[in-house]
């Protein structure tokens, strides 16, 4: 038997619940649920996590905190965000780094959605790029936290000669 699995979310830990359900909001997403039940987490008030949770996550026993669930449209993955209130943050990774270091959200307008989240107050680390053949524009923003998120307008049409 094989496995098979399916998207099903992407888990953001946020110093801020409320502020980054805000910058989310402005990169297109809505509240799907104000809660994430299984852990027992919701946005309105901080809730403990269940040992079980707790031992799952690699977290201490009790952690306290408040989450939600966002999406971009009806289908997968979601985007969990979780403000944990006792435990010790550290700076997310950066490009450099190994690990999960960004997410990509795609555009059909990289040039007008930039100007757009730049006037919202959206920071970036530069304006939007061309990419190698202009097979893509490239601009990647960052959360409240410093989660890195890519934005890219692909040109499919551009790249025929890498798919033969």
């Amino acid at each position: 038997m094989s496995i098979k699995f399916s998207w099903g979310h992407i888990n953001i830990n946020v110093r801020d619940l409320d502020a980054s359900v805000d910058f989310y909001t402005k990169l297109g997403f809505g509240l799907f649920l104000p809660s994430i039940p299984y852990l027992n987490l919701s946005s309105a008030q901080s809730n403990s996590l269940d040992v079980g949770s707790a031992e799952a996550l690699g977290v201490s026993n009790a952690t306290e905190g408040r989450a939600c669930i966002m999406q971009l449209d009806d289908g997968f993955p979601k985007l969990d965000l979780t403000e944990f209130a006792d435990l010790v943050q550290r700076d997310p990774l950066e490009n450099k780094d190994l690990g999960l270091v960004r997410i990509c959200l795609i555009s059909e307008d990289l040039v007008a959605d930039y100007e757009t989240l730049i006037n919202d107050g959206v920071e970036f680390l530069s304006p939007p790029q061309h990419c190698h053949e202009r097979l893509a524009e490239i601009a990647t923003c960052v959360d409240p936290d410093g989660t890195r998120i890519e934005l890219l307008q692909v040109h499919l049409e551009r790249w025929q000669p890498f798919l033969e």
